[in-house]
């Protein structure tokens, strides 16, 4: 069944990427495995994936040590608590969610400390939702060459969370404003920030995001089903 579902997700990731003009191949797909047995994510990794991601930084560790699997690549994408900041090592191949330069301030220094520089995307919030977390994109625009001056981060992108639909087609203008905001902010050329990457679209609206410009897609209901 996870084999069918990543194959039927794999499938409409492509269909999207070819109506939009561009290469699937251009686009990651993020396992989400929040909540989910480390058999499961065993049994998707034989069916092909090699991305996850995980949403809390305990339990994430405890997969990737119960999973023990060389070729995998692990993403944080959950809200990361400072005092969470000391379990972040270097199997973290990317954090999704750094919603303040506060935030990244610290991770710097823990990553600074270890000598290593830890790849993030940074979370805006675009649709200025009270209980979302994020930069406002005013904020991002002011903040950006901040980012660029940490030592222990490198900004390789941005990450938005639209508002809960029902109908797909809402999250387009959300996907599409982060896209915009990104080829903005690109023109700027600040320094030690690179913003390639968008991950935008999960179960419900994944197909838009990649139409919309999404490199990154977060997948976990449509291929594990719910939690």
């Amino acid at each position: 069944m996870i084999a069918d579902n990543l194959a039927s997700v794999t499938h409409h990731i492509g269909e999207a990427a070819r109506k939009a003009g561009r290469n699937p191949d251009s686009i990651g797909l993020i396992v989400v495995s929040k909540q989910v047995s480390s058999g499961k994510i065993i049994e998707a990794y034989q069916a092909g994936s090699k991305c996850f991601g995980e949403n809390k930084v305990q339990e994430a560790i405890f997969k990737m040590d119960e999973v023990n699997v060389q070729d995998v690549s692990w993403h944080f994408i959950g809200h990361l608590q400072k005092n969470k900041i000391k379990y972040v090592d270097s199997r973290f191949d990317l954090i999704h969610s750094i919603d303040s330069l506060s935030l990244a301030e610290k991770i710097s220094a823990h990553c600074a400390g270890q000598n290593r520089q830890q790849a993030v995307l940074l979370q805006v919030n675009i649709s200025g939702e009270k209980a979302k977390f994020g930069m406002t994109p005013s904020e991002l625009e002011e903040q950006l060459p901040s980012f660029g001056q940490l030592q222990g981060i490198r900004v390789q992108g941005l990450m938005t969370i639209p508002p809960q639909n029902p109908d797909a087609e809402n999250s387009r203008q959300y996907f599409s404003a982060l896209r915009e905001l990104r080829d903005k902010c690109q023109t700027k050329n600040i320094e030690g920030v690179e913003l390639n990457e968008l991950s935008m679209g999960m179960t419900n609206d994944y197909p838009i995001a990649v139409e919309e410009g999404a490199t990154l897609v977060r997948v976990g209901t449509a291929i594990f089903g719910q939690r």
